[in-house]
Parts: C-alpha cells; structure tokens; sequence
C-alpha cells in the first residue's frame, strides 16, 4: 500500500497500530515496547501514533479497552450463567482473545499504564455484573474472581502450557469453567 493509500485510510492505519501494539505489548510488555517498533511493524510513520491515539498510554489504553470491548459484546445484557462459559471459552481459545487478555497479565512497569489496566479490568467487571443481573453483596468480589479465572486459564495454557490444560479443546473446557462461573455468579445464601 502506497503512503498516499494509506493516509486515506484512516481507519485501516488505525487498526493497523492497534494489531501491531497488541502483538508487541503483549510479546514484549509495555516497558520494552517502543512507538517506532509498533510503527515499523505497522508499515506506518510514528507520528501517527500521536495522531490516533495521543502517546503509548493511550495506545496501550486502546489496546486494553479493545481487549475488554471483545468480551463485553459478547456478554450482553441478560446472557445466562448457562451461556457464560461457551462465550468466554470461545474468545480465551481464540488466538486474537488469548492476545488480548496476555495484555493484561504484562507487567507494564508504569504506573498510568497499571492504572488503565486496572479501570478497564474493573470496567469490565462492572459489566459482567450488570449482564448477568447478580445481586449480592459481593457482586463485584464475584466478578473480579471470574476475570481472575480467565486469566489464570490463558496464562496455564499460552505462557505455561500445564498439560492437560494447554492441549484441551474448547469443549474441555466448558464445563470445568461453567463450575467455577455458576459458583461464583450464583450467590449463596447467607446465614443470618
């Protein structure tokens, strides 16, 4: 693509930078990631990277939100805790989800970017409460042990690879992960 192709696409750059942000902060963390690598790997000028997204923190804001943003279209308002573990399962199996959430297990070494990763993952477990409608009192406490899960889950089989987890297919995985998700979203009663 020519430079003057690409600046007429200026969602097409746009998303260009956030895939290759997403790969490097992943690969590398946000620390050792650089704007010049994340623009030669995006076959772009790294102005542009002030253009679209006003420094590195907000890239790598944009790339934890878009990360979120994949998983909350997916858990919609009124899913059931039946419906929950396919849905997560599909996007922690796949190679773009299991990016996305490596994003938020890397250490960042900077204190804004570790505040971002920390409204997002809160963000996200607001939305996690609202979709599934849980009311108790620990709903959020809940939540967050849900993401906690997740996370566990992608960083066993991608970065770990404890057998038998990291060969199991997606349909392994779906029962094992409803358990948890129906025993955490599902509020007991409490004794008074």
């Amino acid at each position: 693509m020519t430079q003057q192709a690409r600046r007429r696409d200026a969602a097409g750059t746009r998303r260009a930078l956030l895939d290759a942000a997403r790969h490097r902060f992943a690969t590398n963390g946000y620390a050792a990631t650089t704007v010049r690598d994340i623009a030669d790997e995006a076959g772009v000028n790294v102005s542009l990277i002030s253009r679209y997204f006003m420094s590195k923190e907000g890239l790598f804001e944009a790339c934890l939100t878009g990360a979120v943003d994949e998983f909350d279209r997916s858990v919609t308002p009124g899913i059931t805790l039946d419906e929950l573990p396919r849905t997560m399962v599909r996007h922690l199996a796949d190679d773009s989800g299991k990016t996305r959430l490596l994003l938020l297990l890397r250490s960042s070494g900077d204190a804004a970017a570790d505040q971002v990763r920390r409204n997002v993952m809160r963000n996200f477990a607001e939305r996690l409460v609202a979709a599934t409608g849980l009311e108790a009192d620990d709903a959020l406490l809940r939540a967050e042990f849900v993401l906690a899960t997740a996370l566990g889950l992608v960083l066993m089989r991608t970065v770990i690879g404890v057998q038998p987890l990291a060969a199991a297919d997606q349909e392994d995985l779906v029962t094992p992960l409803g358990d948890v998700i129906t025993g955490l979203l599902r509020p007991t009663p409490r004794a008074s």
